[in-house]
């Protein structure tokens, strides 16, 4: 399988990392204000700092929640990066079997001390993960630290983002973490941030004083205004609206079968259980294991469903589509389904109001169809959307709804108001992405879907078997598998590739089961 790793893996916490409990955690050696950070940053300021038995402590927390694991040993006993790497893939693993957080920054944690410089095309996407693991984890705690940690923080984190460019500059025998402790100090934003410290503070009475006044000269009227509507936990407002655009004539037709989700909270469809899910896929795609571990990454540590937009590239009748939508109804979303072939950006990205035909953009009628904040929405077959502008091309509009910064506030023009579809998940499906452009490739994490072998025929059998009998309106256990004849047959009119073809072969003999059997 190949992927292209855009995941966002690092929605856990702070709390979460700072609470487990590790060696690293208790050592006596830390300062209150190093043990608040989150695991992966603590590891990585030690490490630059010069600490002794860092790695040690690492390996005891790794042995605390995963005892006994022979990659740690190996890991242990060779010190090397090809080592390293595979106890960090073996943590990844099994953080989306046991659906645990903590095991996802104990592997970035690995992949620290494990990555040799300089930075190849081989390790490219290792140095890619963590760069991202350490800016999301300073992103969360630069706002509240001590300047002065901020500032060593910040040496680091950007010292590594700038490895996979720069380790042209610094000793091929130097580790990874020499490296970034090297590049870092290019940066001083927070130096200067410490430098005017001093002057916040003496304006800081003057601000108090200025926003009292203020508040005592504010109108009666703006202080019983009512407040905007909040979202409780768990749910956000989509579609805000003020009352002056509710009375607006023309949009009324447009808002009517919308009414009851403007201004309202929609509530955000929660995770289940990762492993229900995981199983319930490999039952009905048995050779598709890592195609189903690299989705379920996206999750783990989530409290709600969201994934990052997903791209499954693969021949005809390998199941890409119906996997697609199985992965949305066993998370228990709402899943929308467009055909790229037959859209167009004017169509999926709503209509103006000026038209008699205005309609909202298919996320918010995913939205609304499916009553909830972060349905599923399935673009199908994305490399044979049409390439005509005249209503704009569905790929150019595609990429205001997969960047966070745009599909937070999406201007939909028959509402004519920001939207907020920051929490629509987008899976798409292509047989191959050359005729996608590549700011469409870039926004997707791309991956290969494999097409089954004649060894997963037994495999896929009981569940082609049960998914029939539910079409017929049956009870499965009315359905017996395949005798030795039938097998037979199958296996012979079979030899791997379509599921669509032996989908068709499994029911014409299911046919013919019916037609030659004893009446009474």
């Amino acid at each position: 399988m190949t992927t292209s790793d855009d995941s966002n893996d690092f929605d856990h916490t702070v709390e979460d990392e700072a609470a487990s409990t590790g060696a690293a955690a208790d050592s006596s050696d830390l300062d209150e204000e190093l043990k608040k950070l989150p695991r992966l940053l603590r590891y990585a300021l030690l490490s630059s700092k010069g600490e002794e038995h860092i790695q040690e402590r690492l390996v005891a927390e790794i042995n605390e929640v995963c005892p006994g694991l022979a990659a740690t040993s190996a890991w242990i006993a060779t010190q090397t990066s090809a080592a390293g790497l595979e106890l960090a893939a073996e943590l990844d693993r099994r953080a989306v079997k046991q659906d645990e957080p903590a095991l996802r920054s104990l592997s970035d944690c690995v992949r620290v001390f494990s990555l040799p410089l300089p930075c190849s095309a081989e390790f490219f996407d290792d140095y890619r993960r963590v760069g991202k693991a350490l800016i999301a984890s300073f992103g969360k705690v630069c706002h509240d630290a001590d300047e002065d940690l901020c500032a060593e923080l910040e040496e680091f984190v950007f010292g590594w983002a700038a490895l996979p460019a720069c380790s042209d500059l610094v000793s091929r025998h130097a580790s990874a973490v020499a490296g970034a402790a090297r590049l870092g100090p290019l940066t001083a934003e927070h130096r200067l941030t410490a430098a005017k410290v001093a002057l916040r503070r003496k304006l800081k009475e003057e601000e108090e004083r200025r926003k009292q006044r203020d508040a005592e000269t504010a109108s009666t009227s703006e202080l019983q205004k009512p407040p905007a509507p909040s979202a409780p936990e768990h749910s956000v407002i989509v579609a805000r609206l003020s009352e002056q655009q509710m009375k607006n004539a023309k949009l009324k037709d447009v808002l009517g079968p919308f009414k009851g989700i403007v201004n309202v909270a929609m509530p955000l469809v929660e995770a289940p259980p990762l492993h229900v899910v995981r199983s319930a896929l490999l039952f009905e795609f048995p050779y598709a294991a890592e195609v189903i571990d690299f989705a379920l990454a996206d999750l783990v540590g989530r409290p709600t469903v969201r994934l990052s937009p997903l791209l499954f590239v693969g021949e005809s009748g390998g199941g890409k589509s119906r996997f697609a939508r199985r992965l949305g109804e066993l998370l228990g979303v709402n899943v929308w389904r467009t055909d790229a072939s037959r859209a167009d950006g004017a169509a999926f990205g709503g209509t103006d109001r000026r038209w008699y035909s205005a309609e909202p953009c298919h996320p918010f009628l995913a939205v609304a169809q499916g009553a909830s904040a972060n349905p599923l929405v399935i673009i199908d077959e994305i490399e044979k959307s049409a390439t005509r502008a005249d209503y704009g091309r569905l790929w150019d509009c595609l990429l205001g709804f997969l960047e966070s910064e745009t599909n937070s506030r999406y201007p939909d023009p028959a509402l004519q108001t920001n939207l907020d579809l920051s929490h629509v998940s987008y899976v798409a499906t292509a047989n191959s992405v050359d005729p996608l452009p590549s700011p469409i490739r870039d926004r997707f994490r791309v991956v290969r879907f494999p097409k089954p072998t004649s060894a997963d025929l037994d495999a896929l059998l009981p569940a082609i078997i049960a998914d029939l009998a539910k079409e017929r309106g049956l009870d499965p256990n009315w359905v017996p598998p395949l005798d030795g004849t039938e097998h037979i047959a199958a296996a012979q009119s079979w030899h791997g590739g379509s599921v669509r073809l032996l989908r068709r072969i499994v029911e014409a003999i299911l046919r013919d089961r019916d037609a030659n059997a004893t009446r009474n």
